[in-house]
């Protein structure tokens, strides 16, 4: 990709990553369609600070629930109706859950090392927090306290962060900017 294309939502890889995400998710009990969203949206935004382009490029919208991908339900269903993915709504404490469930193995090999290393890393992130929290989470990031209601998050608001920004995040921001620049 050039410095000046703009970058476009790459739709095979969005959904390969939904499959492994789940895949990768099938022992946590409080895995649901929720805690999918914030998995993406964190791959994806640490993507764009770390590589310096995002995993699937997915437009995020900023939503009650957090940010979630508007792509998440069109490709959603082709998995579905592909066989690649069910849905199952399981009773999770007083709620219900809407599960989404990996019924092949994901693709691996359309993603680089690093951004299944990506992938790991927001899946890691979360393990452990049920919806409420990964959304309590997920409203702490700038992307979402700087956008209102369903209003797209710019992924330049993923340099945005109270965390002091790592020596490669800087080299890639640097890179970035000359990109603008030119």
């Amino acid at each position: 990709m050039s410095q000046h294309a703009t970058p476009s939502f790459d739709a095979s890889k969005f959904k390969e990553a939904v499959i492994y995400i789940c895949s990768k998710s099938e022992g946590d009990p409080r895995f649901g369609s929720v805690k999918l969203n914030k998995i993406m949206f964190y791959a994806d935004f640490r993507a764009y600070t770390e590589l310096g382009a995002a995993i699937t490029w997915a437009t995020y919208r900023h939503l009650s629930e957090g940010p979630a991908p508007k792509e998440m339900l069109p490709c959603r269903s082709e998995l579905e109706s592909d066989q690649a993915l069910k849905m199952e709504t399981r009773s999770y404490f007083n709620r219900l859950q809407q599960r989404p469930v990996a019924l092949r193995p994901a693709d691996i090999d359309v993603f680089t090392g690093r951004e299944v290393a990506i992938l790991d890393g927001a899946i890691d992130h979360l393990r452990g927090r049920d919806a409420s929290e990964a959304t309590d989470m997920s409203h702490r990031e700038w992307g979402w306290k700087l956008t209102n209601e369903n209003e797209d998050i710019p992924y330049a608001l993923a340099w945005l962060s109270p965390d002091p920004l790592t020596e490669e995040q800087i080299s890639v921001g640097e890179q970035l900017a000359q990109g603008l620049q030119s």
